[in-house]
């Protein structure tokens, strides 16, 4: 049994709480552990995974968020950067799914996170555990 480290940018609570629970039940079913780590938004997602996969403790990551589009730059500020740093993490060999929404507003983000719905947290969950999984097969 490995642990997966889900690293929250908890900016929205009540979207963050569906992303997560979808997460969390997509690695459980898979017969795995979990521990979460919060950090205040989207752009600290990339820094806290690569801190914390200096320590050795995580076998994969799902990172997990949500940017609503706003009316100045900062949205693509924010939407790019994070995900320049996960796919940089990702092909340094570290096994990260990206559950950051990124939407034009709060309805899409809740038909996105709520698990009954499109379930992305659970989608980026089964990412990172597909990723592990190839990381095993073909590590030396």
């Amino acid at each position: 049994m490995s642990t997966f480290l889900l690293v929250e940018a908890r900016f929205y609570p009540h979207l963050n709480d569906m992303l997560l629970d979808g997460a969390r039940r997509a690695i459980e079913s898979a017969g795995h552990k979990h521990e979460t780590l919060t950090v205040p938004g989207a752009l600290e997602v990339p820094g806290a995974i690569a801190l914390a996969a200096r320590s050795g403790r995580y076998c994969a990551f799902v990172a997990l968020g949500v940017v609503i589009r706003g009316e100045t730059y900062h949205f693509e500020l924010v939407s790019n950067e994070s995900g320049r740093g996960l796919m940089d993490l990702t092909l340094q060999g570290y096994a990260i799914g990206n559950g950051i929404l990124t939407v034009e507003n709060e309805a899409q983000a809740i038909v996105r996170a709520d698990p009954a719905q499109a379930d992305k947290g659970g989608g980026a969950a089964k990412a990172a555990l597909a990723l592990f999984e190839l990381r095993e097969q073909y590590a030396p």
